[in-house]
């Protein structure tokens, strides 16, 4: 028996559908904001606490 033919169109377009997808896992995690603030905040209480107990 013969193989059946493959259509290289709907193959090529099967490809483009795949490489164009925007799957989450593919795109970079975006960075949270909150833990950055949150030490800086932090930062700012020990200074102002320390500035205000030893001065």
């Amino acid at each position: 028996m013969s193989e059946p033919q493959m259509d290289p169109a709907g193959n090529t377009q099967q490809f483009k559908a795949f490489a164009q997808r925007n799957e989450p896992e593919a795109a970079p995690a975006k960075r949270s904001l909150l833990t950055p603030i949150l030490i800086v905040v932090g930062v700012l209480v020990v200074a102002v606490l320390a500035f205000l107990l030893f001065r």
